[in-house]
């Protein structure tokens, strides 16, 4: 069994995929997110999903995802925003390098809009993400080891901050990143 190197959860627009992918570059890993996992499975997109055969069906489905990509990958994963309403899941994250991604509402809107194909977003969008926020923050803080506010920072910043709290080596890197920080000081 070969585990993530850093595991990303948070809700839509925290950058989850575009820091995995920048952060899977630095430490010479692959990237994988679950929610493309699901649509390459599923073979349609997940609003469809939800809308055909609805949310239960699409948990389900990454439920299997999820426990898949935690077994076998030993890079940085993504989850889908709502994958840690389950709770096997939220066991299996148990111990892992887990890295909560903040956004509050205001920088969501302006990294991903609220209009997206997301459909637990669909009818009154910023209500919905409030609400979706409240019952999830708990969660994503259950799990993780960091939390790390994305708002306001650049995706390099994001990753550099992730490196630095989970203390992880850049490709190519030679020292701990906390020693390096402190051999500059």
């Amino acid at each position: 069994m070969t585990s993530p190197v850093v595991v990303l959860i948070g809700p839509p627009g925290a950058g989850k995929s575009t820091v995995g992918a920048l952060l899977a570059e630095r430490l010479g890993v692959g990237y994988r997110d679950t929610d493309a996992d699901i649509v390459a499975t599923a073979g349609r997109p997940i609003a469809e999903i939800f809308i055909d055969q609805g949310e239960p069906y699409f948990r389900d489905l990454e439920r299997a995802a999820v426990r898949d990509a935690l077994d076998g990958h030993p890079g940085v994963l993504s989850l889908g925003g709502g994958a840690i309403l389950d709770e096997g899941t939220r066991k299996l994250l148990t111990g892992l390098p887990v890295v909560f991604l903040d956004v509050q509402l205001a920088d969501a809107v302006k990294r991903v809009g609220l209009d997206a194909p997301r459909p637990l977003l669909a009818v009154n969008p910023r209500k919905q993400w409030r609400e979706l926020m409240e019952r999830r923050r708990p969660l994503y803080t259950e799990v993780a080891r960091a939390v790390i506010e994305t708002g306001e920072r650049t995706p390099e910043q994001v990753a550099e901050a992730i490196l630095d709290a989970l203390e992880l080596r850049p490709a190519g890197g030679d020292a701990p990143r906390a020693a390096h920080r402190e051999e500059q000081a």
